[in-house]
């Protein structure tokens, strides 16, 4: 279990500490693609690697397949409530590669999923966050953590015709704001910290509702970054609308 134990602190990390977040879709000419979102918190292993070489830290190179961990935890997942099981059902489309090396300073790891419709993985970023539900006192709560757990915001993916869109929803502004005011605590962490959409398009780019976006040389891949701190206060800042040249 020790692979599930990195998770959940890799996941507790990348939400306590400055880091960078890509969160990257292809999408193919059917309609077809891949998602990700990828975590990269080499900044912090180089202040806490040594400290970890000191506590003998193996390193990881780890491949989780969410499907057959809520397989193995299906017996406690069966305990839960139907709404409380649907939420976890999300996490199986999604894989996630673990790697943490104390000595070469590396921390990242890639939740992604491919899908025949990008709305099948709608809310990836919410799921990323639920992934350390899964963690090891999940067995002896006799539930997983996320029992009892709330989003507050969701994010919703379309792709029809020529036109891609990505657009987030507060669910609960209670709970919204509560997660606003637990970040009062982490603000100097974050400040550091961004969120970029790197989106592969199968068609040129004719027109997008980021300004600040910038585009590669042939036109088909969209980056747009943020700070992360001003993400987490205001969901809609990566409300993007794509238009692609017929």
């Amino acid at each position: 279990m020790k692979r599930i134990h990195f998770l959940t602190m890799a996941i507790a990390v990348a939400f306590a500490f400055s880091c960078n977040f890509t969160e990257e879709i292809t999408i193919n000419e059917d309609g077809s693609g891949k998602l990700s979102i990828n975590f990269d918190g080499s900044e912090l292993m180089e202040m806490a690697g040594e400290e970890m070489m000191k506590d003998n830290e193996k390193a990881v190179d780890s491949l989780i397949s969410f499907k057959d961990l809520l397989e193995e935890k299906k017996d406690s997942i069966a305990q839960l409530s139907p709404e409380e099981q649907a939420k976890l059902k999300k996490l199986e489309p999604f894989n996630m590669r673990m790697v943490m090396n104390p000595e070469e300073k590396q921390m990242k790891f890639d939740l992604f999923s491919e899908f025949k419709n990008v709305n099948e993985v709608n809310d990836a970023f919410n799921a990323f966050q639920s992934a350390s539900s899964l963690g090891p006192n999940s067995g002896q709560d006799k539930q997983p953590k996320i029992g009892g757990e709330e989003s507050a915001t969701e994010v919703n993916y379309s792709f029809a015709g020529n036109t891609f869109s990505r657009k987030a929803k507060i669910l609960d502004q209670d709970l919204f704001q509560q997660s606003i005011d637990s970040l009062q605590g982490a603000e100097m962490f974050l400040s550091g910290s961004t969120y970029t959409l790197k989106y592969h398009f199968p068609k040129r780019v004719k027109s997008a509702s980021a300004e600040s976006a910038t585009f590669s040389a042939d036109g088909k891949t969209l980056i747009y970054e943020v700070k992360f701190l001003d993400l987490m206060k205001d969901p809609s800042l990566l409300d993007l609308e794509v238009e692609l040249e017929n």
